[in-house]
């Protein structure tokens, strides 16, 4: 609708309405409105009437012309504002309300006052002249086009803001310790890494203290919740003053938080390198670990801390929280009341693990698993007697990976066992394979690794009759080699299952023996045929002068006396890790059987161990005592 109205038309631009009659909302009504009076009523006119409603209007407004000049404003935004009404008039609009403080508010408002918009509304805080601070929300609409200029209005929200400050604080505070809480720490580490807050200033890094209490659950759990509430509000205190501290030292105080439980974070903005952060956690430590006096009541508790450093850019809060909580568990996984630095290498490791945990049994049905074989040589004659087969993992993302990378991990989900049975009845045909391609040659036997969970977790005894009959390999060429730490002291199945395999005609040998229980009184009742000498005392056997310490004459004597043992049970034996001339030699001269070792060969593929088969010397220069 236009601004006129009836009854006498406006003479001046200060007499033109404010706003036009549609714009003033009525209550609804029943009935058709009554035709209008005549001009000769001694009722205002429309416009005077609007004047009036904007100048009693609780609600503070002002007439902006297109220049954002104010032309009119009411006595409420005087009031508001602390200023004498008509000192408005001819005012800057925007200085008024701080419209020109941020670029995106100033651009709009220019828009509006071009009439390319169509309404702006934004919150702003203000100074009182008497020097308080005032929140107010301004919106600015366009009036007619024949009054032009735009409609300012200002609301006081003050009250509004300070209510919503209040629960924005319960909600972002723990209120058994009166800190921060997980989502407003998460807040303030966000808004850290945001690469606007440290490009333009700064030291660009950031550390993280993240703090557990050892042994918090047992304060619960015999004391109360009450008492560990105490306790938590104790510690809250003192991480407080520590922080306190350390910001007197620095440029800024770090953010303490609760984070859940037992659990507490200090943030570290703008940090100076992993020698503030380590500073940092010392001076933690040092003060949990002080008694507490809670009522009367003395308790002592100790903390484990992940200490994290980095550039803030390239990191997000989600990985800084998993390298703490990683660094955490280090700390605790190596004793606890203490700090632990966070390092790459390590969580690579671990990293690396979890994915080949995550991958190894579906890597068993994709073939990604092959075998290579280490001779087993006579000390007597230097010929092949027997090979071990060694499991290798042809990892697509991680390349080739030797046993001790994987073979824990698929002995912790289970996936050892269809393993075990791939190696198992790879290694019996491969051995089959020699033994029709060589039939000239004394066949040799293949040694395979077993784990203890495969004896629980399958019928080992089926498998391997089942593997013997189905490649035709004779038992007697099968070695079976269980770790000593799995072998002494077991009792029941393992047992049962190792007789009837023995009682099969397979060979059962214990491997890394002498580093585990070593009861030789239960020795005698296994059915046991071979004894693999571990190669800790293999390499004490160092007599050349080239060698990096003194031999041990102790470790010759222990051989020698676990070899004439083994002998007198009926037992053979096998020394490991043999890698020298000299070390063959002794170990010929105390009556070792067999040797494995890089001075024979290191695991090699099976076309290379047909080369070695009737090979007499397998390796060159072992004298005769």
């Amino acid at each position: 609708m236009s601004g006129t109205s009836e009854g006498p038309a406006p003479a001046t631009e200060r007499d033109r309405p404010i706003v036009t009659e549609s714009e003033i909302s009525t209550s609804p009504r029943t009935e058709a409105p009554s035709p209008p009076p005549p001009s000769t009523s001694t009722s205002p006119p429309p416009s005077a009437s609007y004047r009036s409603v904007f100048t009693a209007a609780p609600l503070a407004m002002a007439v902006v012309d297109r220049e954002g000049m104010v032309t009119g404003a009411n006595a409420a935004l005087a009031t508001l504002l602390g200023h004498d009404q008509e000192t408005l008039t001819g005012a800057v609009a925007a200085d008024l309300v701080d419209l020109a403080s941020d670029a995106r508010t100033w651009h709009a408002y220019r828009e509006l006052l071009r009439g390319r918009r169509a309404r702006l509304r934004c919150t702003r805080r203000l100074k009182h002249p008497e020097g308080h601070a005032l929140w107010v929300r301004v919106t600015v609409s366009p009036l007619p086009a024949d009054d032009g200029g735009v409609l300012l209005s200002v609301a006081d929200i003050s009250d509004r803001r300070e209510l919503r400050a209040e629960l924005r604080h319960a909600r972002m505070h723990d209120p058994v310790t009166r800190l921060p809480n997980r989502a407003l720490f998460f807040e303030r580490l966000t808004a850290a890494l945001d690469a606007e807050s440290y490009e333009e200033s700064g030291t660009g890094r950031i550390g993280l203290c993240y703090l557990d209490l050892d042994g918090f659950k047992a304060v619960n759990d015999t004391l109360g919740h009450r008492v560990g509430d105490r306790l938590l509000a104790a510690v809250a205190e003192r991480l407080t003053r520590c922080a306190e501290a350390a910001g007197r030292t620095r440029t800024g105080t770090p953010l303490v938080a609760r984070l859940g439980g037992d659990e507490f974070a200090l943030l570290v903005e703008d940090s100076t390198g992993t020698e503030q952060l380590a500073d940092l956690a010392e001076s933690l430590l040092d003060t949990i670990q002080a008694p507490f006096d809670l009522s009367g009541r003395r308790l002592s508790v100790s903390a484990s801390i992940g200490v994290v450093e980095r550039h803030a850019a390239g990191t997000t809060p989600t990985a800084l929280m998993q390298a703490a909580d990683t660094t955490l568990y280090w700390a605790k996984a190596d004793g606890k009341s203490r700090w632990t630095l966070f390092d790459p290498e390590r969580n690579a490791s671990r990293v690396t693990r979890q994915a080949l945990a995550s991958t190894l049994r579906p890597a068993i049905d994709r073939g990604e698993f092959a075998l290579e074989y280490q001779p087993l040589v006579g000390m007597e004659d230097d010929r092949v007697h027997g090979v071990e087969a060694l499991v290798r993992w042809h990892h697509p993302r991680f390349g080739t990976l030797t046993p001790n990378r994987f073979i824990s991990l698929a002995e912790e989900d289970g996936s050892i066992v269809p393993l075990g049975r791939w190696v198992l009845r790879t290694a019996c045909r491969q051995a089959r394979d020699w033994q029709v391609a060589h039939p000239d040659e004394p066949p040799i036997f293949v040694s395979v690794n077993v784990a203890v969970r495969q004896v629980w977790d399958s019928d080992l005894v089926a498998d391997v009759a089942a593997t013997l009959e189905e490649t035709g390999l004779a038992p007697r060429l099968l070695q079976l080699e269980l770790t000593e730490s799995a072998v002494m002291g077991s009792s029941g199945r393992p047992i049962q299952a190792l007789k009837a395999l023995s009682d099969m005609g397979v060979r059962i040998a214990i491997d890394d023996f002498g580093t585990g229980y070593s009861n030789l009184a239960y020795l005698s009742r296994l059915p046991v045929s071979v004894l693999k000498l571990d190669g800790s005392f293999v390499r004490g056997f160092q007599y050349e002068e080239r060698a990096a310490a003194p031999p041990n004459p102790a470790d010759e004597v222990i051989v020698e006396a676990m070899v004439q043992l083994a002998h007198r049970l009926g037992l053979t034996v096998t020394a490991e890790c043999v890698e020298t001339s000299a070390q063959a030699t002794r170990l010929r001269r105390i009556g070792c059987d067999t040797g494995q070792g890089w001075l024979y060969s290191r695991p090699v593929s099976p076309d290379r161990i047909s080369e070695l088969l009737g090979t007499p010397g397998v390796q060159a220069g072992v004298g005769k005592p």
